[in-house]
């Protein structure tokens, strides 16, 4: 289906997008880890629940972490061997996880589900939570939830802006798996019971729109190089128009959006019965030695993902798990890989922002670039000052996406993002 151009949405930024590091890098498969440690906070909402104990074999595939919860999704071994411990210790953000730990027996046996042939609408429903299928863009939302919506829909839109800067493990997904996406959302599409399929993917990306243009079942919208497109309101208006309002779903405006990489991953539960217990990580920034698109286990520690991209080429001054604009800056490589991981970053001093904030100007190029047309400067001056509801009175804050678009474009270099994080926080203690 011939591509057609979205439509503008207000804000935003353009960063420079460094993709050129590793958009060129084919899909590597890392070799199997020695040990991986897998934490049970892998998506959105409630840790899932541990279900092995000490001493006991699994295999790659096999749950060793049950979902507690509607919003929970269950955990899955990433390797075949022993389980040889069940801790608590701090994740990359600094909050402590529960972690089971594998030492791998070198064999790799795999334990996955039967696969389904012709499966039902129910049927692939019961598959992704089965699965442990979360949103793989990012934010973790277990996919499950998100194909029941309680509202009726009309519309399946693919994300496949990928607008960080650095990250490029969307892109060769939907260069060297393009049949298989087209397949997973054909599951997804079905699942909702819809047949309007859109798939948005940003100008810098021509080979991937040539690439899903011969596809009569989906309509492809060629999205403007702006950060934060792949934000799901901004992606939902420039795709399709319709708006979502303040404290709505996308489901309310009939919509329900997917990232490519979780629909690649619904097409192998559903024909493979492959659980999510890996996934495509970018390696990139001008202080890696090799960037790369590689396959990477759940579980992994970062350190084992920086050496097979060859180590460190110079001293890095910031290392972000995610993309710049929205990771976490790790405080060591002694972290591990989760379901949203979607790159790690060896930021140079030349590329990283680490200069000291000074007091605010008052220039409001913040709220100028906030796609949801908040006040940043008015959440970071109330929660400076310890008044988190005022914070979030005068700045919008409870409908800000924390894209980071306020503190990229800050000329005093203002932790606004921090703030903003902050003040959800206390007014979440509250409740």
């Amino acid at each position: 289906m011939k591509a057609v151009r979205g439509k503008y949405f207000f804000g935003g930024v353009h960063p420079h997008d460094r993709k050129a590091l590793s958009s060129a890098s084919p899909l590597e498969t890392m070799p199997l880890p020695e040990e991986v440690a897998i934490s049970t906070s892998q998506s959105l909402g409630k840790p899932a629940e541990p279900i092995v104990e000490v001493g006991a074999y699994v295999k790659a595939g096999e749950l060793i972490a049950k979902a507690s919860g509607p919003i929970s999704s269950d955990v899955f071994a990433s390797l075949s061997g022993t389980v040889e411990a069940v801790r608590e210790e701090p994740g990359a953000n600094g909050v402590n996880e529960t972690f089971i730990v594998i030492k791998s027996d070198g064999k790799d046996e795999k334990a996955y589900l039967p696969p389904l042939s012709s499966p039902s609408a129910e049927e692939i429903k019961a598959r992704i939570k089965d699965a442990g299928i979360v949103g793989l863009g990012g934010a973790g939302f277990p996919t499950a939830v998100k194909v029941a919506p309680k509202t009726p829909v009309d519309t399946l839109i693919l994300n496949g802006a990928e607008c960080e800067p650095y990250l490029t493990c969307d892109h060769r997904l939907m260069l060297e798996k393009t049949d298989e996406i087209v397949r997973g959302a054909g599951y997804i599409a079905k699942a909702l019971g819809v047949e309007n399929i859109i798939i948005g993917i940003e100008g810098n990306k021509p080979d991937c729109i040539q690439k899903f243009e011969p596809y009569d079942n989906i309509k492809v919208v060629i999205l403007k190089k702006q950060y934060p497109m792949g934000g799901e309101k901004q992606l939902i208006y420039v795709t399709t128009g319709r708006k979502v309002g303040l404290g709505k779903l996308p489901a309310d405006s009939g919509v329900v959006v997917q990232n490519v990489a979780t629909a690649f991953a619904v097409c192998e539960a559903v024909e493979l019965g492959k659980p999510l217990f890996e996934r495509v990580v970018t390696v990139s920034g001008e202080a890696v030695n090799t960037p790369k698109n590689i396959w990477v286990r759940l579980g992994t520690k970062v350190q084992s993902v920086v050496d097979f991209c060859g180590g460190e080429k110079s001293n890095p001054k910031k290392v972000v798990q995610g993309g710049p604009m929205t990771g976490l800056a790790l405080a060591s490589y002694d972290v591990y890989t989760h379901k949203t991981t979607s790159g790690i970053l060896l930021m140079s001093p030349e590329e990283a922002a680490c200069e000291e904030p000074t007091p605010c100007l008052n220039c409001g190029k913040c709220a100028d670039v906030c796609p949801m047309k908040l006040m940043p400067m008015n959440t970071a001056f109330y929660a400076a000052a310890g008044d988190f509801d005022a914070a979030a009175k005068y700045g919008g804050t409870l409908a800000c996406i924390e894209c980071g678009a306020c503190e990229y474009i800050c000329p005093a270099k203002r932790p606004l993002i921090q703030a903003i994080r902050k003040t959800k926080a206390e007014l979440r203690k509250k409740k």
